[in-house]
C-alpha cells in the first residue's frame, strides 16, 4: 500500500490524535514529508514540517550517533571501564564486572531506574546537575543510581543509564552534551530544527507543538521538558530525524558526513549482549540485510515512531502531540506502519 491511499486525516479523528508530521525515506533519501492537524487544539495554527515535537526516548538514537562519533575521534571507548571517564560523579565500584558505554547504550549495564524517577520538569525548580541526579539529590530520582546487577547479563531499560552516558561525555570532553551535539552531529547534517533545551528560544516559541492528553485536552503548561537531554530531552521534526537516519544508510555504504565508519553503525545495529533485540541505542527486529531498527518516544503529551531498514536504504518517522494512552503500534501510527509494511521491506525501491 502507498502513502497516498492512507487516509491520514480519517485517522486523526478516530484515534483523537491533535497533530501529527512524518518523513519518509527511500533509497537513503527523503521521499517525503506531510503534516497534518493543529499545533494546539482550539487555535488555528496547523502542524507544518517546521513544527517541533518532543522526541521523548528517540533522543536515546542521537545520543548513540554522538557517542560513537566521539569513539571514532578517539575520545571515548564503548569497551572501557566508564569510571576511566567519569570525574563529577562515579559509578559505585562492585566486585561485578565493569560497567562500559557498550552496555549502557543497550540497557544492560546493571543499572535499574527507581521508581518514580525521571519525570518531567517542574518548573518551579531549578534544573538538577546531572551529577545531583545521579547521586539521588533530586525530586527526579530521590536514590542514588547504583549497580543492581551483573552487566551485560540482563537487559533492563533504563533512562539513568542514559544520564550516565551524558556525564561521561561531558566529563571527557568538559563540554555540554547539548553543545556537542549540536556542532558534531546537528550542524554537519542540516539538522536546523533540533535542539535541547529548557526554555525554548524566543524565535522558535510558534513552532512547538503542544501536548496533549487522551482526551485530547492541552496538558498542564503546554509541553514538557526533560532535565536529562541524552534520554528524552531531544526537540526535533520527522524530516530532522531522516536526516540522522539518512546518516547511518550513507555510513553504512561507506559515505558519512560526520565521519561514521560503516563499522560503527554495524555494530549499532547488531544484537547487543544476551538480548536479540537490543542494538546501540536502537532496538531490532531481524538480522543481516533484513533487519527492521527502531525507536519509541513516549511522554507527557507526545508519542512518536522511527523505524528504518539500513540495508534497504528506507524508513519511516512520525510524531504526534497525543499521548493517546495505548502503544504507538496499536494507535494510529501503527495503521500507517503496517499498511507501509511492503515499502519498508522491498529490497528495491524505485
Amino acid at each position: 500500500m502507498s502513502l497516498e491511499s492512507i487516509n491520514i486525516e480519517s485517522l486523526l479523528k478516530s484515534y483523537s490524535v491533535t497533530g501529527f508530521s512524518m518523513a519518509l525515506i527511500e533509497n537513503g533519501e527523503l521521499k517525503k514529508d506531510e503534516q497534518y492537524g493543529l499545533l494546539k487544539a482550539g487555535k488555528c495554527e496547523r502542524v507544518d514540517r517546521n513544527s517541533l515535537f518532543n522526541a521523548c526516548s528517540i533522543s536515546k538514537v542521537c545520543a548513540a550517533i554522538l557517542v560513537l562519533k566521539l569513539a571514532e575521534d578517539g575520545v571515548l571507548h564503548i569497551d572501557e571501564d566508564v569510571n576511566k571517564y567519569l570525574v563529577s560523579w562515579k559509578l559505585p565500584q562492585t566486585t561485578m564486572q565493569k560497567v562500559t558505554l557498550r552496555h549502557l547504550l543497550s540497557h544492560q549495564s546493571g543499572i535499574s531506574d527507581p521508581d518514580g524517577s525521571f519525570a518531567e520538569w517542574q518548573p518551579y525548580g531549578k534544573i538538577p546537575l546531572m551529577a545531583e541526579l545521579l547521586s539521588g539529590q533530586t525530586v527526579y530520582c530521590a536514590r542514588p543510581i547504583e549497580i543492581s546487577y551483573e552487566a551485560g547479563s540482563d537487559f533492563r531499560y533504563s533512562d539513568a543509564g542514559y544520564c550516565v552516558i551524558q556525564q561521561i561525555v561531558e566529563d571527557a570532553t568538559g563540554r555540554s552534551f547539548e553543545d556537542l551535539a549540536i556542532e558534531l552531529v546537528f550542524q554537519p547534517l542540516d539538522m536546523n530544527s533540533s535542539m535541547f533545551f529548557q526554555h525554548p528560544p524566543k524565535a522558535m516559541t510558534r513552532n512547538i507543538a503542544s501536548g496533549h492528553d487522551q482526551q485530547g485536552q492541552v496538558i498542564q503548561g503546554d509541553y514538557p521538558i526533560y532535565p536529562y537531554p541524552a534520554s528524552s530531552g531531544l526537540w526535533t521534526t520527522p524530516s530532522d530525524l531522516a536526516k540522522l537516519v539518512i546518516e547511518m544508510i550513507h555510513a553504512l555504504r561507506g559515505d558519512s558526513k560526520i565521519g561514521l565508519s560503516a563499522e560503527s553503525i554495524s555494530d549499532m545495529i547488531k544484537s547487543q549482549g544476551n538480548t536479540s533485540w537490543a542494538g546501540l541505542g536502537v532496538f531490532l527486529e531481524g538480522t543481516g540485510d533484513q533487519v527492521e531498527v527502531s525507536s519509541l518516544g513516549w511522554g507527557a503529551g507526545f508519542q512518536s515512531m522511527l523505524v528504518a531498514y539500513p540495508q534497504k536504504g528506507t524508513a519511516l518517522i512520525m510524531m504526534t502531540n497525543t499521548d493517546s494512552g495505548i502503544h504507538q503500534l496499536k494507535g494510529m501510527m501503527g495503521k500507517i506502519y503496517y499498511s507501509l509494511a511492503d515499502f519498508l521491506q522491498a529490497e528495491e525501491n524505485k
